[in-house]
């Protein structure tokens, strides 16, 4: 995550988001995807002649013959891989590189959007006719879980530049990993987006995913804008800058000084009855004048933006409200948590889980199904981490008793 430092950089190169999942060996897959989210971010903000879409697919490259000659270069890293997927928001829009079957969601009002084309193998033969558009309807001898397009493997790698796509205030942008895609479905994804803030969700859809057998390595980044000004993400909330409202850069007060002396010497010139002189210095501060007012009232790098549609996403469209099932599902989860706790007897604090738990209940009385749904998933929230700091404890009591 790169997120711009000022309003001028906002304006020429927007905040950045990278999730990349890594391939191979543990440590082979571990390094590509560390690569790639290190190198992409820093290689954009350095390609300040290229436009964005240009600088961002460039980056891309960059990246992946890098992450290409570090696994050449070490045969226990050769082979190794990584998908990538980085979203650039910016006053013009959101912008995406794409390469892989990780995945950028958008979420606006309701309705949950897939912005990117998984290259995958399903999705390919689906895109070519050969399988059915429904998911449940792909035969089980299909394997879903082979890629056909990744960054490392080759020197040359093809990458899916995407929008720029609107941005407007409510929207929330999702990266993932396909360990959260192949056990949550998008409509579940969409309710629990609209259910909890950015850090919130974050935890609950990595939870849900581990709850149903997901891996470990789950990687989800969720940006959210809430205001002209404000962008709130997962690690927190940050500092944005209000699009296409931008305050007047400052003109030095030397070049101001000139131009004001190239009007007095016209004048001069004109009393001696100088006119050629007169009009050139005339000429002269009308367009250094000229020049002036385009730097204070354009912002850098607005005008070179090639604002044209790349890519034909949205590709999948999901409404997703809250409803009694997910609020049911929600429940049982929260419910089967305290069970396996009070089994175990941890010593846990029933407090905040029962204040979740009653005030989910009230709600679901009241009719509020998004206050049900938000107050059950804060109670599995609450569960997770008491469950994790039991295992950090057992941990440490064997670590202590390899000791003696």
């Amino acid at each position: 995550m790169a997120l711009a430092a000022s309003q001028e950089r906002f304006d020429s190169r927007g905040h950045v988001f990278v999730v990349a999942d890594g391939m191979g060996a543990h440590a082979a897959g571990e390094l590509a995807s560390k690569l790639a989210t290190d190198y992409i971010p820093l290689t954009y903000n350095k390609l300040l002649d290229l436009t964005p879409p240009d600088a961002l697919l460039e980056a891309v490259k960059q990246a992946n013959r890098h992450i290409n000659a570090r696994g050449e270069a070490d045969p226990s890293f050769r082979g190794m891989g990584t998908t990538v997927d980085t979203l650039v928001l910016l006053p013009q829009g959101a912008l995406i590189a794409h390469v892989g079957d990780s995945r950028v969601y958008r979420l606006r009002d309701e309705c949950l959007e897939q912005l990117t084309f998984d290259h995958s193998l399903v999705w390919e033969m689906r895109a070519a006719g050969h399988l059915p558009e429904n998911e449940e309807d792909v035969p089980s001898f299909i394997p879903r879980n082979v890629i056909t397009r990744s960054m490392g493997p080759n020197p040359d790698v093809q990458v899916d530049i995407e929008g720029p796509f609107p941005v407007q205030i409510g929207d929330t942008f999702l990266l993932c990993s396909d360990g959260l895609t192949g056990r949550v479905s998008d409509t579940e994804i969409g309710q629990i987006l609209t259910a909890l803030a950015p850090a919130e969700a974050t935890q609950a859809l990595i939870h849900l995913a581990n709850l149903r057998g997901g891996p470990d390595n789950i990687t989800v980044v969720i940006a959210r804008v809430v205001g002209p000004q404000r962008l709130e993400s997962s690690s927190g909330s940050y500092q944005a800058f209000e699009n296409g409202n931008h305050k007047p850069r400052s003109v030095h007060a030397i070049v101001w000084t000139v131009l004001g002396m190239l009007v007095l010497g016209a004048a001069l010139f004109a009393m001696l009855r100088l006119g050629i002189a007169a009009g050139v210095c005339l000429l002269a501060a009308a367009i250094g004048g000229a020049a002036a007012l385009v730097y204070r009232y354009t912002s850098p790098g607005t005008s070179y933006f090639d604002s044209r549609l790349r890519g034909k996403g949205p590709y999948r469209q999901t409404l997703c409200s809250p409803d009694l099932e997910f609020v049911g599902m929600a429940k049982n989860l929260a419910d089967q948590l305290h069970e396996a706790a009070e089994k175990e007897s941890w010593p846990v604090d029933w407090e905040p889980y029962q204040r979740h738990r009653d005030a989910a209940s009230s709600a679901v009385k009241e009719g509020n199904v998004y206050e049900a749904a938000r107050e059950f998933l804060l109670a599995v929230i609450y569960m997770m981490g008491q469950i994790k700091r039991q295992k950090e404890i057992a941990k440490d009591a064997d670590r202590a008793a390899g000791l003696f």
